[in-house]
């Protein structure tokens, strides 16, 4: 994709994520993989005024080529870029019931077999630290480990793919998993899958979507 397309694929993300419910205003962001970096969304800018050349470039040593200020959250967009080279993109979002959860420091656990879509039997939830900063990076990235989302204490979600609209897509789902776990456990304590079943769907997720006998779609 080039830069041009690239640009606007991270601005049609953006703004279906506030269509979509996982973001208001100008909370969360976007990062996209370049040949020599990443772009990623301004700071403090209404994702509905963004235009192509708001888009920052930045190199994977933390220098900004761009009219704005990158995201105040360009370091763990940048670690996450650099330590996961099968990944494109990287979306960041304070969508309610994944937010919820983090506020409460809880791991999303095996309560349903689609976790497995974020790449394992659980999606975790990263210690807390200040925005911005590189001790949220450093927590990021051990969460991520294995994983294609985790939660960030106090704070919101991450969500990993390969291409922007597959972050997106990855994102909505760990937030409507987050709702399903939430709502469960205002009756009470879900039975969890084991790990031996999850293991089992993981794996089945690796071709997820490839065969006519795939569950559920």
């Amino acid at each position: 994709m080039n830069d041009i397309n690239l640009r606007q694929a991270i601005i049609a993300a953006a703004r279906a994520m506030n269509a979509q419910g996982l973001n208001q205003g100008t909370s969360g962001n976007l990062s996209a993989r370049t040949d020599d970096g990443l772009l990623i969304t301004p700071s403090g800018v209404s994702y509905e005024d963004l235009r192509p050349g708001d888009i920052v470039a930045m190199g994977l040593d933390g220098t900004a080529d761009g009219a704005m200020p990158p995201s105040s959250e360009w370091r763990f967009h940048r670690d996450i870029l650099a330590a996961r080279p099968e990944a494109g993109a990287v979306l960041h979002a304070h969508s309610p019931f994944a937010t919820t959860l983090a506020c409460l420091r809880r791991d999303i656990p095996a309560f349903h077999y689609m976790i497995a879509v974020a790449g394992g039997r659980d999606i975790r939830c990263a210690p807390y630290a200040t925005f911005g900063t590189q001790a949220l990076a450093d927590g990021a990235l051990q969460a991520l480990e294995g994983r294609g989302a985790c939660l960030l204490a106090n704070h919101g979600m991450i969500a990993i793919a390969e291409t922007v609209p597959a972050a997106l897509a990855l994102a909505v789902e760990v937030e409507t998993l987050a709702e399903q776990y939430w709502r469960a456990l205002q009756v009470g304590e879900p039975v969890l899958l084991d790990d031996a079943e999850m293991d089992r769907v993981v794996e089945k997720f690796k071709t997820y979507g490839q065969r006519e006998d795939d569950p559920d779609g």
